[in-house]
């Protein structure tokens, strides 16, 4: 018979042990090796049984053993040294304390994400865009910015992944159990469960309570539609992440961006805590958070939606991190407008002013869809990609809602990701840098200019009992996963010389959509066999990766490899590893000498992985995309050569089969004779000097760059506080400015179709023009209806191609010199020749107001 539910019973603590419950329930314990330390010596066997979980272990403990625990002064002492500690990192003053002293710095700044990989403990996360949200709140945590976290708590997490005995991905749901994990229920003062709704088609209501894990110092809200208030269909609605489709994924993120703010405003008023300032979009998931806040204006305020919907975009951030279009969440119009419309209506909001927030009605785009991403850059003032690289692949992605603007003008910035040192970093290692480079925190980029003091000697030996440790690792996961294909104890003898820790290797672990190419280094079989194989240089391959479950492409890609690391001549070189998650990352990352990346170009928005093994002393071997195109130096890993220009940005009209092959060739070639032969040419004590010494530099240049520190204080100097200036702005002296806003982009969409530029002239201009010389330039306008001082009018000079395309180019405002009646008027300034070589000049017209934060905004633009 089945349990029709069920529950953990936690054991009531001893008054001498009663810390341990918040040092439980805070996540600080999943970066905190002491913490984790503490609960591990209770019961190893335990410990290991409800892998790494605290809340498990307490509820796992027999009140003898807590007894006895209880009993003991010296681990009393440990749990309350613990609960100091916590205590000390929660109010102790930190980075975010300094900065607002000097800026005018957010009071509160909400984060939502559709994921949030924090510890393997919580899995509600499916891979990269979780792990760095996660990161983002530890974080931030660490730094002190006041970030509010908004999820969903899915019940059944992503997915587990097991392999069939042909080596098929099968996939499992275990059920989780809130009550059962570190997170607590969201209550009223009277005890009862906060109950958050929303209005649904048909008459239905949707109903969520909330959880909370605390990740250090910053609260993450997780919406839970699993109540008994609500039908079967609602209670299902957040059971799987990325579950489902249709009518379910909308209402998701209906729920996720909807019920996300309604949240907020509920834990801000249970708790005191203030109103974010900021609202940080990560990914399109949540984009209806704009609608839920231009709804509260409209009913609260008296806006009407315009003048709300300026309000909101000044204070949001939409965080873009998908160069493939096919990773958008895009849904039918009509689906959008049932769910918008009759009794689900959002008060003060019609589905005509919903619908063109995200429709596709540009050049290329799909009539009667509705694209999330396209309403989250047009409802944010402020939005990123997540490299360099991908800043520049999206503005070309989205340059049609810009039209009129070069791609660079496109105003989507770049913040390049990082890692969560504390949580990434192996504990040798961090040891290893605090005995040579001080007790200052390597974690937070302090010494890692000092890293040539570092014995080498010593940094191989580290280096070698982690290798060690993920051969110990992998050998358990693979019997165990060769057990469950159907394998018997009998036949698994050859899984104890399963890889060797004196061999190179290589880790690749990603998810498996096509265009990460798990299956290139399958190219050419033979010749890969020949690297595992090579007698005096051989490599070894440690591969994990789960694919979606409806990808059925990625799942033959499994499929192959997992067919090749069965052949007997093989399998003790090259491995597969199922259920890829934080917990295995944490083995994996640490252990591997070479992290492999080889996506299709370029589609890898940023990828971190290779961070995680760069600050564990790993080098990088991949193609230049993502943040590696940024960092790559020469010196600090190998890049696999591209088959087409690496200045492209957008994806290769080359064959597909034929770039394949190429980059194939290339990245054997590197590890035959480079990769390898670096790491085997050893001195008399058999280190490898000329290894170590890459090791060093990619330590001393990449460690501080790839922080999550250093990211968040990125996206706090550049895109929260600037959006924190602009909300205030826009919504001070009873919105003010965003009324003028409002009724400003209106006049200028009417003028914009009759302002033209009747004539340009310059003088200034010697026969022969020399570096240093000024050009006037003065430039007749019809205003169309404006007025001089809300137009911008600029001259945009460069070098100039033999096609006259600009390049390199420049812009010089000039300004109004003369009313020329019937609404004409001369622009003059002077420009000056500050290049040789072909130069060149144009002259455009541009809105301006102050509640604008670029030119671009508006995509208005009239060029000469």
């Amino acid at each position: 018979m089945r349990a029709i539910r069920r529950f953990n019973v936690r054991t009531a603590l001893p008054q001498g042990l009663a810390p341990l419950s918040d040092l439980a329930t805070n996540l600080r314990w999943s970066w905190h090796r002491r913490t984790r330390d503490l609960f591990r010596d209770m019961d190893p066997a335990v410990w290991d049984r409800v892998h790494g979980d605290p809340v498990a272990l307490l509820a796992g403990l027999s009140p003898q053993r807590l007894d006895e625990l209880a009993a003991d002064p010296g681990f009393v002492g440990r749990v309350h040294a613990a609960a100091d500690s916590l205590s000390t990192y929660l109010t102790a003053p930190v980075w975010y304390d300094e900065f607002r002293q000097h800026e005018d710095a957010a009071a509160s700044i909400a984060y939502f994400s559709a994921e949030f990989g924090i510890t393997h403990v919580l899995p509600q996360y499916s891979g990269g865009l979780g792990i760095l949200a996660g990161d983002h709140l530890k974080s931030a945590s660490d730094l002190g910015v006041p970030i509010v976290g908004i999820g969903l708590f899915y019940k059944e997490g992503y997915f587990n992944q097991q392999l069939s005995a042909e080596g098929w991905q099968l996939e499992s749901y275990p059920l989780l159990d809130p009550d059962g994990l570190p997170l607590t229920l969201l209550r009223e003062a009277d005890g009862t469960p906060v109950d958050i709704t929303l209005a649904l088609p048909e008459g239905r209501t949707l109903h969520a309570r909330v959880w909370r894990a605390q990740v250090g110092r910053v609260p993450l809200l997780l919406l839970d539609s699993d109540v008994e208030a609500n039908d079967d269909s609602a209670r299902e609605l957040t059971a799987r992440l990325y579950g489902g489709g249709g009518d379910q994924r909308l209402q998701q993120e209906m729920l996720l961006g909807i019920g996300g703010v309604r949240a907020l405003r509920t834990w801000s008023r249970l708790t005191g805590a203030p109103a974010p300032e900021v609202y940080h979009c990560n990914e399109g998931h949540a984009g209806f958070l704009s609608v839920e806040r231009i709804s509260e204006l409209v009913t609260g305020n008296g806006l009407d939606f315009e003048q709300a919907r300026r309000a909101v975009r000044a204070s949001n951030v939409f965080t873009t991190h998908t160069p493939v279009p096919a990773g958008i969440d895009r849904f039918d119009a009509e689906l959008v407008r049932t769910h918008f419309s009759g009794s689900a209506q959002l008060p003060g909001v019609s589905t005509e002013q919903i619908l063109p927030l995200g429709a596709e009605d540009y050049e290329g785009g799909q009539h009667g869809i509705f694209n999330m991403a396209v309403m989250g850059l047009r409802m944010a003032q402020r939005a990123n990609g997540v490299s360099e690289l991908h800043g520049a692949v999206s503005r070309s992605m989205f340059d049609q809602l810009w039209p009129g603007f070069d791609d660079e003008e496109v105003p989507i910035t770049s913040i390049t990701n990082g890692v969560h040192a504390p949580t990434w970093m192996d504990s040798r290692v961090i040891d290893f840098g605090r005995k040579y480079l001080g007790e200052g925190d390597i974690r937070a980029a302090i010494g890692w200019d000092r890293v040539g003091q570092l014995p080498r000697g010593e940094l191989w030996s580290v280096k070698h009992e982690l290798r060690n440790q993920l051969v110990l690792d992998v050998r358990e996961r693979v019997r165990e996963s060769a057990q469950f294909r159907g394998a018997s104890d009998a036949e698994l003898g050859w899984v104890e010389n399963l890889l060797d820790p004196d061999v190179l290797t290589i880790g690749f672990a990603r998810r498996v959509p096509t265009y990460k190419r798990l299956t290139l280094m399958l190219r050419d079989p033979e010749r890969l066999a020949g690297l595992l194989l090579d007698p005096e240089r051989p490599v070894q391959l440690v591969i994990a990766g789960k694919s979606h479950p409806a990808d059925e492409t990625g799942k033959k890609l499994i499929q192959e490899m997992v067919q090749f690391t069965d052949d007997p001549k093989l399998r003790h070189r090259i491995v597969f590893l199922p259920n890829y998650d934080m917990q295995m990352a944490q083995s994996l990352m640490p252990g591997v000498d070479v992290w492999l990346n080889n996506p299709l170009r370029p589609y890898e928005a940023s990828g971190t992985s290779g961070m995680k093994a760069a600050l564990n002393g790993g080098l990088n071997l991949s193609i230049l995309d993502g943040w590696w195109d940024e960092w790559f130096d020469g010196s600090n890993g190998w890049a696999i050569p591209s088959a087409v220009p690496t200045r492209d940005t957008t994806s290769s009209k080359m064959d597909p089969e034929r770039r394949d092959d190429l980059e194939a060739a290339a990245l054997y070639d590197l590890i035959e004779n480079q990769v390898a032969a670096r790491f085997y040419d050893r001195d008399g004590d058999g280190v490898p000097q000329r290894w170590l010494e890459m090791v060093e530099h990619t330590l001393a240049v990449l460690g501080p760059k790839v922080l999550a520190t250093r990211m968040v204080r990125d996206y706090t100097t550049k895109l929260y506080t600037p959006a924190a200036i602009a909300g205030r702005a826009a919504t001070g002296d009873d919105f003010g400015l965003a009324k003028d806003l409002a009724s400003y982009s209106s006049r200028a969409r009417d003028a914009f179709a009759d302002v033209r530029i009747e004539h340009v002239e310059a003088d200034g201009l010697t026969d022969i023009p020399a570096l240093g010389e000024c050009i006037t330039v003065r430039a007749y306008v019809v205003l169309g209806g404006l007025r001089p001082d809300e137009v911008m009018v600029q001259v945009v000079h460069g070098r100039a191609s033999d096609t006259d395309d600009l390049h390199d180019v420049e812009l010089t405002e000039i300004h109004a010199a003369e009313d020329l009646g019937d609404g004409r008027a001369r622009f003059e300034g002077s420009v000056s020749l500050n290049r040789t070589g072909a130069f060149g000049y144009s002259v455009r017209v541009l809105p301006r107001h102050p509640g604008l934060a670029n030119i671009a905004e508006l995509g208005l633009v009239v060029n000469a």
